[in-house]
């Protein structure tokens, strides 16, 4: 089933395809993003985020980040380089940066990628991972609730009518149709109706 989030109610739609088809797209996505061999990333609408461990006693100036607007390089000083390709789309680099924290058991170095498109889900970091299934990714809560209220329900009808086509389910202006038709129906029960179609 997928279960949407809005601020203020809870919808689960029941999905119709099978766990197989449901996967075919690509990996289900752990906090938007997913996981390699090398690293774990996270997304937002805005930012992507790499997050690499690195042993314990790394110091800050033995790593190695050069961010391009379509290319990653990552690596430890005097060894062969961890990350080095072309990322799946362009990000600033003026407003991407990386940073180094403790944690347990070693070091993790995570570098931020600020999207040049800031209304798309990425499907992966690097050109030829593994690709994340983007209509996994939930939306998030914080920035349906800053929208007013009108463009919070246009845009939460348009992601409901998404889902419904994808799964072969009817959109809210069908189910709409369905349920004016049903009234008329009930209030005109001398009339055959037999062959009538919605369109």
């Amino acid at each position: 089933s997928i279960f949407l989030k809005f601020p203020d109610r809870h919808l689960r739609l029941e999905s119709k395809m099978s766990d197989d088809e449901s996967e075919s797209k690509g990996q289900r996505p752990v906090g938007n993003g997913g996981k390699t061999d090398k690293y774990e990333w996270t997304q937002s609408l805005p930012e992507a985020f790499v997050s690499l461990p690195v042993p314990s006693g790394t110091p800050g100036k033995m790593v190695f980040v050069e961010i391009q607007k379509q290319h990653l390089k990552f690596g430890i000083k005097g060894q062969p380089l961890i990350l080095d390709g072309n990322l799946h789309k362009p990000v600033k680099i003026e407003q991407s940066f990386w940073q180094m924290e403790e944690v347990k058991g070693g070091k993790l170095v995570t570098i931020s990628l600020q999207k040049v498109n800031t209304m798309e889900w990425w499907k992966c970091v690097m050109e030829g991972d593994a690709e994340i299934d983007t209509s996994k990714v939930e939306p998030e809560n914080s920035k349906l609730g800053d929208l007013d209220g009108e463009t919070r329900g246009l845009v939460e009808k348009m992601m409901f009518d998404q889902r419904q086509k994808m799964m072969g389910l009817p959109t809210s202006e069908e189910m709409q149709k369905q349920e004016m038709l049903k009234k008329f129906m009930a209030q005109h029960p001398e009339m055959d109706f037999s062959q009538a179609k919605i369109s």
